[in-house]
């Protein structure tokens, strides 16, 4: 199991997440973050601190952002497990579905 970084995080990637992961599981695409799902350990220390509530247990994501699982994990089908998104910095991609939506306010 693990936690997924949803739609309200595109285009504002406040990172105050990425602070808080004491396993350095959130990676930064061009706009938005993901959650590597190998690498978290579900402790939840993300959720709480997102200001725009992007972030949700699995089980829990709305179900209007369900594909958003597939998109994170997806992600990293691409990318591989870099171990430790310190080390990668920003990775110039996103997922498709990200790429595909308009600007977000």
């Amino acid at each position: 199991m693990t936690y997924v970084i949803a739609l309200p995080c595109v285009d504002v990637k406040d990172r105050a997440c990425v602070d808080e992961c004491p396993v350095d599981c959130i990676y930064e695409g061009e706009r938005m973050l993901y959650i590597h799902p190998d690498e978290c350990v579900d402790c939840g220390a993300c959720e709480p601190v997102c200001p725009v509530e992007a972030i949700y247990y699995e089980d829990d994501v709305p179900e209007e952002w369900a594909e958003y699982y597939d998109v994170n994990v997806q992600f990293f089908e691409t990318h591989g497990s870099p171990g430790g998104a310190a080390k990668v910095g920003v990775i110039a991609d996103d997922h498709a579905v990200v790429k595909a939506l308009p600007p977000q306010a």
